[in-house]
């Protein structure tokens, strides 16, 4: 499911730069719902989003590479219902796509730009609606090679940098606007109100999008989409379904029906808490089913990721569609509605302004489910970031230990095992990760970290135990910060409290003499080990 969500919109056109996302959330902050779409949707499809305004992102390439991304006309020409000309934004890249097709020129730089510069701003243009409460001298963040060296016909230069004469520009007659740096980055001072400004006071947005008037939105379609039909939703206990479960309850109530499936690929003690949590504090009509056995005989002998990832799935698919066939003979119904927790990163992330991105893992949650299951997809959360989830779970009143929990891989522990998945290593990661959890709580660390796992390497040590040799597997430990999961670094966590972590973990879990502290950012590693 995908409703407009508000009355106001503004469209990132994404030509692949590593921060679009980036943009999407300033725009939300500011108050102004935004979507981001791949730079090769046609415009017709987007001018039929009746945009209030189009945001151009960066990109890699330079405008005269044979394989770059071009800028369709049609899409600076887009108008309002009232006949108004759409506000369109470039940055980095949009600048120059906007600049190169009107006329102007756009050359390498003779020193390529990377990182902070500062912004001069001149007396005439400091009023500029753009700029409006920007201050001449501000950092800008940087990151080209190729900079504007003329401006086409009718447009006039707002700022500039030391290195790029035309840092900021605007055209005379349209609100059109483009800046050589990156506003969305935290490095650039004053990005956040450069961007408000453009969706407030440039594309004349009220700002009212919040995470409340998304759920007061979303209850009244989904209850008018739903109707009098009955909803089933695949519950994992994480923070994406637990929050859907949630929000499709407060909207349909007994019309919900949760399954909760054991795939003996959960964390220390999620079967029983997810049952207590949805059973006794929301009430719901939770139905689960431990088909752990039958999860860990089909890894059997299985070692690599993508056909761990396959056969939970096909796994999966078969004990849900056995339980849904019970459950519509209990109802005398089949369930019309499918609803997942599926969020925006994990629908950025299959798209590419090349078209189809290589695959770099598999989303459970992303057409994970065959057609043939005969339901209508409900995907509530499928145009929001995970932070944006964890409020609503707040205003949902979705316990803390929930809202605020790590994201989990929906192949769970399989994929936190490097090798075959067996019972013994199971037992053996589920406990150091149990372990891991522990002491950043008790170090006041959870909420600090993005993501925390262990993982078990198919790397053997040797070692010495009670003055006895021993031949044991490696345990690595990873930690990250993040804002989306899209990008994150590893979290610079305390030495102390790390080697009391990899101490206990040694003494206390069977089978692990050494323990490792990944510090691989994302990109160029991702969060999970497979």
């Amino acid at each position: 499911m995908s409703c407009r969500m508000t009355e106001e919109r503004i469209l990132i056109v994404d030509y692949g730069s590593q921060y679009t996302q980036l943009i999407a959330r300033r725009i939300r902050e500011a108050g102004v719902y935004s979507e981001i779409h791949p730079c090769t949707r046609p415009t017709d499809e987007l001018a039929a989003l009746n945009p209030d305004g189009v945001i151009l992102s960066g990109g890699p390439c330079s405008v005269y590479d044979d394989y770059a991304p071009e800028l369709d006309p049609e899409l600076l020409r887009l108008t309002r219902d009232d006949g108004s000309p759409v506000p369109v934004l470039g940055i980095c890249y949009g600048l120059q796509s906007m600049a190169h097709i009107a006329g102007g020129a756009v050359e390498g730089a003779e020193r390529r730009e990377f990182g902070r510069a500062t912004l001069r701003i001149p007396n005439e243009t400091r009023t500029d609606a753009l700029l409006e409460g920007i201050p001449d001298g501000s950092t800008v963040w940087m990151s080209h090679g190729d900079h504007l060296t003329a401006l086409p016909d009718g447009y006039t230069v707002l700022a500039r940098t030391e290195n790029a004469p035309i840092a900021a520009v605007r055209h005379t007659d349209r609100p059109h606007f483009g800046v050589q740096f990156h506003p969305e980055v935290v490095h650039t001072d004053y990005g956040a109100q450069l961007l408000e400004n453009f969706a407030l006071r440039i594309c004349g947005c009220e700002g009212a999008w919040s995470p409340a008037s998304f759920v007061e939105t979303q209850v009244e379609a989904l209850r008018e989409q739903v109707g009098d039909q009955h909803v089933i939703l695949g519950l994992s206990g994480g923070v994406d379904s637990s929050v859907a479960a949630a929000l499709l309850h407060k909207a349909i109530g007994d019309q919900l029906h949760c399954i909760f499936v054991n795939n003996g690929l959960l964390r220390k003690g999620e079967w029983m808490q997810v049952q207590d949590t949805f059973r006794g504090h929301f009430n719901m009509d939770l139905r689960a089913v431990d088909a752990s056995d039958r999860f860990l005989d089909a890894l059997e002998g299985v070692d690599d990721p993508e056909e761990k990832r396959t056969r939970i799935g096909n796994t999966f698919i078969d004990v849900f569609t056995a339980e849904t066939d019970a459950l519509a003979q209990d109802l005398g119904t089949r369930p019309a509605f499918l609803a997942q927790g599926t969020l925006y990163p994990d629908v950025i992330e299959s798209v590419s302004f090349k078209g189809p991105s290589v695959t770099i893992k598999t989303h459970h949650n992303v057409g994970g489910l065959p057609e043939e299951l005969g339901f209508e997809l409900l995907e509530p959360f499928r145009e929001l970031f995970k932070d944006e989830v964890r409020a609503i779970g707040e205003l949902l009143n979705v316990p803390s230990s929930i809202v605020n929990r790590h994201p989990f891989p929906g192949p769970g522990l399989a994929i936190r095992i490097m090798g075959e998945v067996t019972r013994e290593r199971l037992a053996t990661v589920r406990a150091a990760d149990a372990i891991f959890i522990e002491e950043l709580r008790a170090h006041d660390l959870y909420d600090e970290v993005w993501q925390a796992l262990a993982v078990l390497l198919p790397v053997q040590t040797v070692g010495v135990m009670g003055d006895e040799r021993t031949y044991e597997h490696v345990c690595a430990l990873r930690a990250v910060t993040s804002v989306d999961g899209m990008t994150a670094d590893w979290a610079h966590l305390p030495h102390d409290m790390l080697g009391h972590t990899a101490n206990r973990i040694v003494n206390e879990v069977r089978g692990i003499n050494r323990a490792t502290y990944d510090i691989t950012s994302k990109p160029p590693g991702t969060i999970e080990w497979e």
